[in-house]
Parts: C-alpha cells; structure tokens; sequence
C-alpha cells in the first residue's frame, strides 16, 4: 500500500499535500510493445476492454449476429477517419521556397544595396510560415530566424491569410510589408505542386551584388604574370627540356604567308579610301598591315598602319594589358575571306583580292575558293602643274631644277656619249628662208657635234656682197619647236628644215666626212642607207604589168637624150614627172652611188643594174 493511500480523503490533492513514497522499490514501467520474430506485437495482459456477452454467445453459436443481437449502427468516423484533417493528413509536410529580399545600404562606397537570401517554409498541417535566413560566418548581420512560425495576413488587420496557392516561382510576395522574390523550390515542393494540379514555372538564378562579386576578387588567386617564366628557368636550371609549343607550328609554316588587298573607307571629312595590303604569318597566326602608297598622295609616308602582331576581333582596351583577366578572339584564317570585313581597332576594312599563294593554300587546305571582289573604278585625279617659262639664265635643265626639287640637283650628263661621240661633228651647207626675197641667198654652215647635241651656225660671205660673214650663233642645244624636243644626230637629213630661234634653215649639202658618218649608221640615217633607197625605189614597179617595162619607163623618162649621163637636177626631174616620191637625201645618195667617174653624175648602164636589170 502506498504511502499517499494512507493519507486521509479529505486532504486536497494539491501540491505540497502529496508526497513520494520512500517504501516504494520498483520504479520500472511496464513495456507494452514488442518485436517478436520482425512482427511488432502489444501486450495486452494490462488493458481491461468491454465486451457485449451476447455479442460473444452469437459469434460463439455462428448465428448471425443481426437475427440474435440486432443490426450495428454505422459508425461516425472510425479510428482511421475516412476525410483526413490537414493535421493528420500533412503531418510533417513542409514546403520549402529559396527566395531574397533586396536591402538598402547607406553610407558605404562600395554598394547602395545588398541582397540577402533566405528560405520560406510553408507547413500544409495548419498553414503556418515562418522565414529563416541561413547564417554565413563573419558576415556581422544578425541571422536566423526572420519571421517566426505563424500565419501570415495579405493584409495587416485583415483575416485573410496566405496559403499554398499564394507561393508560385519567379513572383513577388509581400510579408509585413517586405518583398520577397521567390527564385526556386526544393523537389518535395514542386512534386507537391504537381500531384495538385498547379504545375510551378522554371526557376530563375539568385543575383549577385556588388559585395559577393568584390569578395570573390579579393579571394581569387591570381598567379603572377612571369609564373610561367620562372618555372621553365627553374625547369632548365635543373637539367630539363625547354618546352616549345610552337615549334612544330613554326617548322611547318614558316615563311608561308596569306597576302589580301583591304580597303578602309574613311569617311571622315577630310578622309578617302585608303588601299593596304593585311599579310597573315601562319608561323604564329600574327598579322600586320602596310599601307600602299601612291605618288603624289598628299600624305605622310607611313609604311605599316598596324606592326606585327594578333588582332583581336573586339580588342579589350585596358591600362593594365597584361593584367586582364579576359581573354581576346583573334581573327584566324577562317575570317579573313575576300568579300568580309574585318575590323581592325575601330576600321572596319573590306577584303577585295589576295595573292596567288592565298588562293591556292585555302583551296588545298581549307577547301575555300577565294573569288575576288569588284570594286568601283575610281577616276583617275589629273595634276596639271604648269611650267614657269625659261628664263633664259644656264640650261633650261637647270631652270628645271629649280621647279621639281626644292634641293635642285645639277642635271646629269651622258658622259659615255660624250668620250665616244665628241670627235664627231656634222657640218652642212645651209640657206636660210625668209620672206624676204634677198635674204633667201644667204649660206651659212651648221654644225652639229655629236657629243653634246650642240649646234653651231657660222655664215659665209662673198666679196663685195654687202652681207658680214662670221658667227651668227653660239653653239648651244636648240630645241625642234614642232616636238619641243631637242635636236640630235636624225634630225639632220640633207632637204630638211630646223628652226634655231625665228630662223629657219634647209639643208642643202654636207661635207665628205658627214656623208659617210650617216652612211656608217643606217639605223639612225635610214635615207642614207642605199639597199633601202632601192627597195623603196623598186616597190613603184607594182604599178607596171612586169619589172621590165617599169626599167623601161624608167630610163625613159630620166635620160630623154640617150646620154648614158645624166645630172642631179635631171634626176630629180625625172623622178618627179614618174611621181616617185624620194626625198633630197635619198636622190643625193643615188647620185653618190652611181657615180663612177666623180664628175657628179649618174651612170644609166651602172643605175640599170643596181636596181635589178640585166647586163647587156
């Protein structure tokens, strides 16, 4: 009998009128659930359950029990409720969300705002929240717990309250006046989602502020540029290989280069269309660009626009190049095709044409024919620079000059022509022709010195012909004022006319040794070349029916006496009244030719077979 049974009744059964029994030895509890052979089994033995006596008899006898006991009645709700309470049925059912909240910084260089990540837990057993911020260490934000658990209201002072429905991915909810931005869910969640028919969207990425992006700086490891440098000396120092990526690059592409012809439009005001040839080494993918220059472009004379190196389709302009941490897509052979553009640090340049060498590398290799492109022609620019006249002081080379240089240089003179030609001077007999009709008898020699392409005129005179004789012009160059050339050496043919100044002049005969100088150069004297005088003179016999009868016609005309002789003016004559159209110089060398007795005049027997007759 315990302790507190012998107490009377009437004492209250409150605190401080109940004591422990100290006779009391055993404290253990009875143990009413078991495992017995994996079958989880209770002991029964303490239970005391009521039962119907006749419920028993009938199931004892095998009568049924509604003819002996009568029909049950339905029950309410059993042990297992058929319509489960939220209690029950989502008994430890959470829904997780991942959300953030966006707070204001104030009074700090570095961010205006920082985002703070937190966890929404939604309990489907009795619709309570509660929000939790995971704790990150030293971050020196009080965190945890946000929001305790409890329902919250759409509106403060108001009974609706948040439900299930109400948390959807990528949306904004409002707990006390804080947005919330629901970004993703756990798997539970959006399984839960479905099976009720209310599928979530897709999830969205937590933004990042400026905090979490300088803490990721400040803690990245960032080698030292030269790392690289030292570990290969270090490498070498100790007896290793010295590493060469490139080599086998290099062995099988050097010297290989892809030439194209780019065009940069400027169009700038003062800009134009500027022409460079881009040449692409494919011994380390580098590239540079030189300028084609034209003369008289205005334009300083740069010859590379770009020096060798990789050009990077969108270069990353930096103080710090070599401590970028971006990498650059340098332009390969794939991008330079005739017909792109390819910009280069701002100027977009168009690829019209490439070398030989480049179209047959991208056939064979890359499979690539290059089809150049056709540009618009452009009008050529004339420059019409007009010459000052001569001044009459020097050479006119001299005045010259002055005009194309502002450093002149004194002109350059053909001295081999000078040490070969110098002892050769060409004199001929001259008159000169005037309007006036007494000055057409006055003679004068020129002489002509092959050396320097000088001309001399001396005059001759007569006893008692009124007219002075001596020098009438220096010897000087003369220019032929038809051409606006010099004079030289083929200009002198026997019948011709040169102008010195306003004189003009016509060659009547020239002296021994200037006959057999222009017979010594048929090339340049070809009217004193005699086989061509009588080709030229034979080529008149396609008028007659056969050569016999134009040597006939011939000889007729020429030596109407039958002398076997005949003079120069007879020959001239003849040939005229034959309309044989030969030069004085030519008639000069047949009669030179043909004459064998030196009384200056012309053999018919020797003329009949030189131009091909038959001797008699």
């Amino acid at each position: 009998m315990s302790l507190n049974a012998q107490f009377p009744k009437q004492v209250p059964f409150l605190p401080g009128h109940v004591f422990s029994d100290p006779y009391k030895e055993n404290h253990h509890k009875t143990q009413q659930f078991s495992n017995i052979n994996g079958t989880v089994q209770e002991k029964t033995n303490f239970i005391h359950e009521e039962f119907d006596p006749n419920l028993l008899d009938s199931m004892k006898m095998g009568t049924p029990p509604n003819l002996t006991y009568g029909s049950r009645q339905p029950p309410e709700n059993d042990y297992i409720p058929r319509i489960q309470p939220p209690w029950l049925k989502y008994d430890r059912a959470v829904l997780r969300f991942y959300s953030y909240f966006q707070e204001s910084v104030v009074e700090n260089p570095n961010e205006n705002y920082r985002i703070r990540q937190v966890i929404i837990y939604y309990y489907l057993s009795d619709g309570t929240i509660h929000v939790t911020e995971p704790r990150i260490q030293n971050s020196g934000i009080p965190q945890g717990l946000f929001i305790k658990r409890q329902k919250i209201p759409k509106k403060l002072g108001k009974q609706d309250f948040y439900t299930w429905e109400d948390l959807q991915l990528c949306s904004n909810i409002n707990f006390y006046d804080r947005v919330y931005r629901i970004c993703d869910c756990d798997t539970f969640t959006r399984e839960f989602y479905e099976y009720m028919g209310k599928p979530l969207s897709l999830p969205e990425q937590l933004p990042r502020d400026n905090f979490q992006a300088q803490k990721e700086t400040k803690d990245l490891k960032i080698n030292p540029p030269d790392t690289k440098e030292y570990k290969e000396y270090f490498e070498v120092k100790l007896g290793g290989g010295h590493p060469n990526g490139g080599l086998n690059k290099y062995l099988s592409n050097d010297r290989k280069v892809l030439s194209f012809d780019i065009i940069w439009d400027d169009s700038s005001i003062e800009g134009q269309l500027n022409y460079y040839t881009l040449n692409y080494y494919l011994a380390d993918d580098t590239c540079e660009v030189k300028e084609v220059r034209k003369q008289n472009s205005g334009k300083d004379p740069y010859p590379l626009m770009l020096r060798r190196q990789k050009i990077p389709k969108q270069p990353i302009l930096t103080h710090y190049p070599g401590m970028t941490l971006k990498k650059e897509e340098f332009y390969s052979p794939l991008d330079l095709i005739c017909g792109n553009q390819v910009r280069i640090y701002g100027r977009d340049c168009f690829i019209y044409n490439c070398d030989d060498f480049t179209k047959e590398y991208y056939l064979r290799v890359l499979g690539i024919q290059q089809k150049p492109a056709t540009l618009k022609q452009e009008r050529g620019k004339k420059f019409y620079q007009p010459v000052p006249p001569y001044n009459g002081y020097g050479y006119e080379e001299d005045s010259l000059g002055s005009v194309y240089s502002l450093q002149p240089k004194p002109p350059k003179k053909d001295v081999r022509k000078n040490f070969t030609q110098d002892q050769f001077i060409l004199r001929f007999e001259s008159r000169l022709i005037s309007e006036v009709r007494e000055e057409n008898s006055r003679r004068f020699i020129i002489s002509f010195y092959c050396g320097d392409d000088t001309v001399q005129v001396y005059q001759t005179s007569e006893r008692n012909s009124g007219i002075w004789g001596g020098k009438f012009q220096e010897r000087s160059r003369q220019k032929n004022p038809l051409t606006n050339d010099y004079y030289t050496e083929k200009d002198f043919q026997l019948g011709a006319i040169v102008q010195f100044n306003v004189y003009k002049f016509q060659l009547m005969r020239a002296d021994e040794f200037t006959v057999n100088y222009m017979k010594q150069k048929p090339d340049v004297f070809k009217e004193a070349d005699i086989k061509q005088i009588i080709a030229k003179l034979r080529m008149f016999a396609d008028n007659y029916p056969n050569f016999d009868s134009f040597l006939l016609d011939l000889m007729k005309k020429l030596d109407k006496q039958l002398k076997g002789q005949i003079e120069f003016e007879e020959l001239a004559t003849g040939l005229q009244e034959l309309g044989f159209n030969l030069t004085l110089q030519e008639q000069y060398y047949l009669m030179r030719e043909f004459d064998i007795n030196g009384e200056w005049k012309l053999n018919m027997q020797s003329f009949w077979e030189g131009i091909g007759g038959k001797r008699s």
